[in-house]
């Protein structure tokens, strides 16, 4: 259970391992499948205390995964997706918390999902894999935190659509956690988001690698979940950031070619993240994944926000990106005001940072200057 091996460098985490637990009774699905087994993927930093009463809940956005700090080996170079925020001495300070990360149902990074061998048929999932929802990816969270002997959270902390995840944890659970963290995410996605998603998600139907899904034993739709990135990374950022990072400066040339290639840095910029994506996760996973951000909704299943959020007392801690493109600062009113309808502990601050949705992952300095607030 505890993961922390040593320490690679001050204020990190230091070397870690991601662990698995098995849960073989059918956990019951929104959509109405009775489905099981499920492998979850997760990692600890930090160590519980006797009273386990200090863990904390990082729950991931729609491509992370359950390493969100540390290193996996003294080789690696990549830390944890949250590695700023998540250690000794930083915002989730690991010498104080016992800090948990998972992998979310339907993921490709260790739970259970797509790309997973159905004991059945011996075969990849693929498109046999069952629709799964927020409410879904949390209800397994709790079988990991119960398996773990975790009566309480001392948080519960989300980004994006870990967002999405903590709102669930208040509407599931609300008994379950003392502080409720959601961090540029929202009851319910826009009109503007769902038609980005499904933008990607038609350019990996329309790969002729993609085979309906069953790509498994063959050539990967790389091309596909390729473009699918890029059409997600130019609504991760504001439109300030990348005129200040890119422009229109040219890419190693000092004049336009006048052909189909790549002229402008913003064009590198997108091309190499889309190859870099497609050898890092499953198309297959970005099809689920997507859908689930798209059909959370707490207003259409009970009506309200206050409804939804009536029963949980958790202190809740609401902050948005002043310049995120994808949820808006307007979509966290909604929730604030919901919560002070029904006269909530709640606190609001807008992120200030020029990097949209994209500040989530770089605002170091600002975000820990926030959430020192909520850990005071």
């Amino acid at each position: 259970m505890v993961a922390v091996i040593d320490k690679k460098e001050l204020n990190s985490v230091g070397l870690v391992q991601t662990e698995f637990v098995s849960f073989y009774d059918k956990i019951k699905l929104e959509c109405g499948i009775n489905f099981g087994p499920v492998t979850v993927a997760y990692e600890c930093y930090g160590k519980l205390n006797k009273a386990k009463d200090n863990a904390v809940l990082i729950l991931h956005s729609l491509t992370e995964n359950a390493h969100a700090a540390g290193y996996h080996s003294e080789d690696d170079k990549k830390a944890g997706w949250w590695d700023m925020m998540i250690g000794s001495g930083k915002a989730f300070d690991t010498d104080k918390y016992f800090v948990i990360c998972s992998n979310v149902l339907g993921g490709c990074n260790g739970t259970t999902g797509p790309s997973s061998i159905n004991p059945e048929t011996g075969k990849c999932y693929g498109l046999s894999f069952p629709i799964v929802t927020i409410p879904d990816f949390v209800k397994v969270q709790k079988k990991l935190i119960d398996y773990l002997g975790i009566d309480k959270l001392h948080s519960v902390a989300g980004i994006s659509m870990g967002g999405m995840q903590a709102l669930e944890w208040a509407v599931s659970y609300p008994d379950m956690m003392k502080k409720l963290i959601v961090i540029g995410s929202t009851h319910r996605l826009s009109a503007y988001a769902i038609s980005l998603h499904e933008l990607g998600r038609q350019a990996i139907y329309l790969d002729s690698n993609w085979n309906n899904g069953n790509y498994y034993d063959k050539e990967p739709p790389f091309k596909g979940l390729s473009l699918a990135r890029m059409i997600g990374m130019s609504s991760y950022s504001s439109q300030e950031a990348l005129k200040d990072k890119f422009g229109r400066k040219l890419q190693n040339k000092q004049k336009l070619d006048y052909d189909f290639g790549i002229n402008f840095q913003i064009e590198s910029f997108l091309n190499y993240q889309g190859n870099k994506f497609k050898n890092e996760f499953d198309a297959n996973s970005y099809l689920y994944l997507t859908k689930a951000t798209d059909f959370y909704d707490v207003i259409e299943k009970y009506g309200s926000i206050e409804n939804a959020l009536s029963d949980c007392n958790a202190d809740f801690y609401i902050l948005p990106v002043s310049t995120d493109m994808l949820i808006q600062p307007r979509h966290s009113q909604e929730i604030v005001d919901a919560l002070k309808s029904l006269d909530k502990n709640v606190t609001f601050k807008i992120i200030e940072s020029n990097q949209g949705h994209n500040a989530l992952f770089m605002e170091e300095e600002k975000l820990t200057k926030v959430l020192s607030e909520v850990y005071k």
